[in-house]
């Protein structure tokens, strides 16, 4: 019996010819990354361990993306705790306001994670590098401080779920809608500590920005990972910025999966979840008349040029809605200059629009877009549950970015030909 991808980089990692599901393992891990959320609790553990420095200074990466800028005293004092520890042990990636993006955006961007590696970090859509075809996963902080002491860290070998996607999809369909389909077809424990395989004839049409919003939210359907094999689309965005050797990975032939779901893309709309899970998904076409207060477009799901482009193509030339908050929010620094170079900002701008330095913000309730009590937003985040954005009170709708960037031009949810007709 041949294996999986996933349990092809989790025996490779753990020095084993062959891994099953349900075996407990401990691996070697390529990075540990940390937050300013949840690095401070996993820094306190390792020093409370007295061990003299970390286990590769390379390979630990810090990236205080959740509550900055700064928001406030709290937030500052947490950002502080990283920088001192990147100082004291002379931490290569750790990034800085200037520097600093998204993790989820900024690490692949870099070239810092890579395929056929084994990622951890202590933040729950780590699951995001899968899309280059790395088993990646989010881990407690006493984890995350366990690997930085000693490089390795423990794991159930998950059983996998392939998912084969045919067809070709229809305009303004992207990953983020197929991703969401997907979790309303399956439910958001439907993966629950498996591995989400995605696979099919239909994914030549997503470019690398739609699988990194696939595999980010397969955490979302309860995935250990969500995980892509690697292909031609996979070696042209690493090629030019991997930083250290990479290997391929595919599944064997006969490696053998907990299930099989096939899935026809051309029968698939632009896709809304609902408040208040990810599952609760419908077409765009079946919700009418949901006025919003807030659209945000941006975070480690949508945050990546290619979907500033999408929402700039049909923002140009528009005005957002009256009494409509329209927060555009690059991942990155690097998206930030290049959606300026494109003149992507000035649309956006000129719509009515506020950009944002980069930052996770409002996507966890943070900061850059707090909801009040009764308001509802569309986002293009990952997350919907009651008070995610903001007051409990408060509804999060979630799209892909055209959708998104329709809706704010009409002030409530809206398809792409509606603004474009």
């Amino acid at each position: 019996m041949g294996m999986t991808i996933t349990e092809k980089i989790l025996a490779v990692h753990s020095g084993k010819a062959k891994v099953s599901p349900g075996e407990l393992i401990i691996a070697k891990v390529d990075i540990a990354l940390g937050n300013d959320i949840t690095a401070p609790m996993a820094i306190r553990e390792f020093e409370r361990t007295q061990v003299k420095n970390v286990f590769d200074r390379d390979r630990i990466i810090l990236v205080p993306d959740h509550f900055t800028p700064n928001k406030d005293i709290a937030s500052a004092e947490q950002s502080k705790i990283l920088r001192d520890f990147a100082r004291k042990y002379k931490i290569t990636h750790y990034f800085e306001i200037g520097e600093v993006g998204i993790e989820h955006v900024l690490l692949p961007e870099q070239g810092i994670v890579l395929p056929g590696e084994l990622i951890i970090g202590a933040d729950s859509h780590t699951c995001t590098y899968g899309a280059l075809g790395a088993f990646s996963t989010g881990v407690g902080s006493t984890d995350l401080a366990a690997a930085m002491v000693n490089g390795r860290a423990w794991f159930r070998v998950p059983e996998t779920m392939k998912f084969v996607y045919t067809g070709k999809p229809r305009k303004w369909v992207g990953g983020k809608d197929l991703i969401l389909y997907t979790i309303g077809q399956i439910g958001v424990d439907g993966a629950l500590y498996r591995a989400m395989e995605f696979t099919g004839p239909a994914l030549k049409y997503i470019d690398m920005a739609g699988r990194f919003s696939m595999a980010n939210m397969a955490i979302e359907a309860g995935g250990k990972n969500g995980i892509f094999i690697p292909d031609d689309i996979t070696e042209k965005y690493v090629k030019e910025r991997a930083t250290k050797k990479y290997v391929f990975y595919e599944s064997d032939e006969d490696a053998r999966y907990a299930d099989v779901i096939k899935i026809k893309v051309g029968d698939i709309e632009p896709q809304i979840a609902c408040p208040h899970l990810p599952e609760n998904t419908k077409p765009v076409g079946d919700l009418k008349d949901v006025i919003l207060d807030q659209v945000v477009i941006g975070s480690c799901t949508n945050g990546r040029i290619e979907d500033f482009r999408v929402a700039a193509d049909i923002m140009k030339g528009q005005k957002v809605a009256k009494y409509l908050r329209c927060i555009i929010i690059p991942g990155s620094q690097k998206v930030y200059l290049e959606a300026l170079e494109e003149g992507l900002i000035e649309i956006f701008i000129k719509a009515g629009a506020v950009v944002s330095a980069p930052t996770c913000g409002p996507c966890l309730g943070g900061h850059m877009g707090i909801l009040a009590g009764g308001e509802k937003a569309l986002a293009t985040t990952n997350r919907n549950f009651v008070g995610r954005m903001g007051h409990p009170k408060s509804e999060v709708y979630l799209s892909g970015p055209a959708v998104a960037a329709a809706s704010a031009v009409t002030g409530k949810i809206s398809s792409p030909e509606e603004v474009l007709k």
